[in-house]
C-alpha cells in the first residue's frame, strides 16, 4: 500500500474512532432496553443508511427479537408496546419523517437514530440517539468535517454502534453465539 493509501486509512479510522467516542454509551444501554422490552421491532432507513439498518435487522432476528423492516411483505402492523427504529443522518428525510408519524399515530415508540438533534425527525422521536458524524447535510464547504465522502462517516458509524448494539443485546435477551447461529439462514 502506498504511504498516502495508508494515511487515508489512518484519517478515515481517525475520524470514525473519535464519531464512536462522542456516542453516550447511556444512551446506547437505554435504546437497547427499549429494543429488548419492545412486542414487535419495525426498522428502516434511506440509501446507504439502509444497508446498515437491515443488517441490524438481521442481527436482532438472530437475537431471537420480533424484528421485521418496512418494506418486507410480512412487516407487521405496529401498535402499543411496539418499537419503530429509524435513522435519519440528516435528520430531514421525507420518508423517515412520514414513517415516523404513522408508527407513533399506531401508539409504537419511535427511536431515531441521527446525526442532526435540532432536525425535524428528531423533534417527533420519543427517544434520539445522536451520531455526531458528518452527513450528506453537511458534507459540503466549511461544514465539511470528514475525508470520507458524503454520509459515509455516518453509515460506518451505524455499522460499528449496531454491532456493539448487539453484544450489549445478547446480554439482554440471554442470546448465546450458538442460539445466534441456530437462527441464521440455511437458505444460502
Amino acid at each position: 500500500m502506498t504511504q498516502a493509501g495508508s494515511e487515508l486509512f489512518a484519517t478515515a479510522l481517525g475520524e470514525l474512532g473519535a464519531v464512536l467516542g462522542r456516542i453516550d454509551d447511556g444512551r446506547v444501554d437505554a435504546a437497547c432496553a427499549m429494543l429488548a422490552g419492545a412486542g414487535k421491532i419495525v426498522v428502516y432507513g434511506c440509501g446507504r443508511e439502509a444497508l446498515q439498518v437491515k443488517g441490524f435487522a438481521m442481527r436482532l432476528f438472530h437475537l431471537g427479537l420480533p424484528v421485521s423492516v418496512v418494506g418486507d411483505m410480512t412487516t407487521p402492523p405496529l401498535g402499543q408496546g411496539d418499537v419503530f427504529l429509524a435513522s435519519s443522518g440528516p435528520g430531514e428525510t421525507a420518508t423517515v419523517l412520514t414513517l415516523m408519524r404513522v408508527a407513533r399515530e399506531a401508539g409504537a415508540k419511535v427511536v431515531l437514530l441521527t446525526a442532526e438533534p435540532a432536525g425535524s425527525a428528531a423533534k417527533l422521536a420519543d427517544f434520539t440517539l445522536l451520531v455526531p458524524a458528518q452527513t450528506m447535510a453537511s458534507d459540503q464547504g466549511a461544514a465539511r468535517s470528514s475525508v470520507l465522502p458524503m454520509g459515509s462517516l455516518f453509515e460506518a458509524a451505524l455499522f460499528l454502534l449496531f454491532e456493539v448494539m448487539v453484544l450489549k443485546l445478547e446480554a439482554l435477551t440471554g442470546a448465546t453465539p450458538e442460539t445466534m447461529r441456530a437462527r441464521h439462514t440455511n437458505m444460502e
